[in-house]
């Protein structure tokens, strides 16, 4: 079970969820600690306009403020600290297909699924497509009254 110093230095982007859940840290510990805290970054502008949820160490996301489909919150995104990789969650991605079609074809390269990304490192440029994805999908869920 992760200490309170644990979950603090994770949520500073200074150790990985494995690490504060085992308190081993693994050679890939720190630059996931990057990696999560720089697309923790991505969300961060939609923070005052979305509920933040999760408070376990590695596992952040957003959906709307409202009850938007079948009496629950629409997920928006979120940000999860795996073993292998840290993982970017992007609803919009998955429900608008013109969103996907305009994807470079390294950052689909990054996918896994329908709506995840997968980074080992912080890559500033598809970080960069990813928070103007980010964006764009914010506008077609508000758009669409899901947020």
């Amino acid at each position: 079970m992760a200490t309170q110093t644990a979950k603090k230095q994770l949520e500073k982007g200074k150790m990985s969820a494995t690490t504060a859940k085992t308190g081993k840290p693994s050679p890939s510990s720190y630059a996931f600690a990057e990696v999560f805290t720089a697309l923790r970054g991505i969300l961060s502008p939609y923070e005052g306009r979305l509920i933040t949820r999760g408070t376990d160490p590695g596992y952040y996301y957003l959906e709307s403020l409202e009850p938007t489909y079948k009496d629950r919150p629409m997920f928006f995104a979120a940000v999860r600290a795996g073993k292998n990789y840290v993982s970017y969650h992007l609803m919009p991605v998955y429900a608008s297909p013109e969103l996907n079609q305009k994807l470079s074809p390294e950052l689909k390269k990054r996918m896994q699924g329908k709506a995840c990304f997968n980074f080992t490192v912080v890559d500033a440029p598809l970080f960069k497509e990813l928070a103007e994805v980010t964006k764009a999908g914010y506008k077609i869920f508000k758009e669409r009254g899901w947020l």
